[in-house]
């Protein structure tokens, strides 16, 4: 699993800095995650290959989270897509974008699919095989879902010395990797335990978007591997989070606390602030395991 970062400041884009947005690495899905101003830039920049982004999840309908998507259609559009796009966001997510494709008479030559969100309780976006995709309900002034990522488990490893210890056909090695017992060549069963290994514990990722300090949040996420966490304030002005429904960064790491994750990527920050260690300094006397995110870094989970 790894997270590229691409934008994670609030407000206005600056020449330095970029707006939310993010790609998700995980089980040969490539899954953007929200969709400022910018983002298909920071997507060429960074390497990321456009025909492999087939889904596309948008938080809330503010602008520093979404008014790249228009764009990134386009281009897409432009570079003769096929494959289907599905798009994750809140009800309007369509009217919004399509408006836009309408007056300026530039329809796809592709599939373009919306999922349009209204429900206030965690709800399955995206499964198959490999990957589970749910919202994490949010506390903003709009309508603002967060999302969990979560791997399925995987297939059971091979202890190749004890499987040919046991003389076993080779036919039976995809038994084996999906859990069951099998017979060797005379007729004995193996149990599958003594001759593979357990899979690699399957990894979490929740993406928490702008929000106010929720508690709610935390039986959905408990046990997360790693949380991304919205920090717009420190805490000499942490009077205007309540206002805005932002986070602190104190506040960012008690959730991550409450939920016992393995680490807190704060983000989100506020752009009056001009030196980011404070984020992590203030969030560490809740929380230890803390990272700041950071336009164009890469955290391999």
């Amino acid at each position: 699993m790894k997270l590229n970062i691409l934008g994670c400041y609030s407000a206005t884009p600056r020449t330095f800095t970029n707006p939310t947005a993010q790609v998700l690495e995980i089980k040969n899905h490539i899954f953007l995650i929200d969709c400022g101003e910018g983002t298909q830039v920071q997507l060429r920049k960074h390497k990321i290959k456009f025909n492999r982004i087939k889904h596309i999840f948008i938080s809330h309908l503010h602008g520093d989270h979404f008014f790249g998507l228009v764009g990134l259609i386009s281009t897409f559009r432009l570079l003769t897509r096929e494959a289907d796009l599905h798009i994750y966001g809140p009800k309007g997510i369509k009217e919004v974008i399509t408006l836009q494709m309408k007056l300026s008479k530039s329809w796809t030559n592709y599939k373009l699919i919306f999922h349009e969100l209204t429900s206030l309780e965690s709800q399955v976006l995206f499964e198959d095989d490999k990957v589970q995709v749910s919202t994490i309900p949010l506390d903003h002034r709009v309508y603002t879902n967060g999302f969990l990522f979560k791997e399925k488990p995987g297939e059971r490893k091979l202890d190749m010395n004890a499987v040919l210890n046991e003389d076993i056909e080779v036919a039976y090695y995809r038994k084996l990797k999906q859990g069951f017992n099998v017979e060797n060549k005379k007729g004995d069963l193996v149990k599958n335990e003594t001759v593979t290994f357990p899979p690699e514990k399957p990894k979490s990722y929740a993406f928490c978007s702008d929000t106010a300090y929720n508690e709610a949040i935390v039986p959905l996420i408990k046990n997360i591997d790693v949380i991304y966490h919205e920090s717009t304030f420190l805490e000499q002005h942490a009077h205007l989070a309540p206002k805005t429904k932002h986070s602190t960064a104190k506040e960012a790491a008690k959730i991550a606390q409450l939920a016992n994750a393995g680490k807190l990527i704060l983000g989100h920050y506020s752009t009056r602030y001009d030196n980011l260690n404070m984020f992590k300094t203030e969030a560490k006397e809740y929380f230890d395991n803390v990272e700041l995110a950071d336009d164009g870094k890469v955290f391999n989970l």
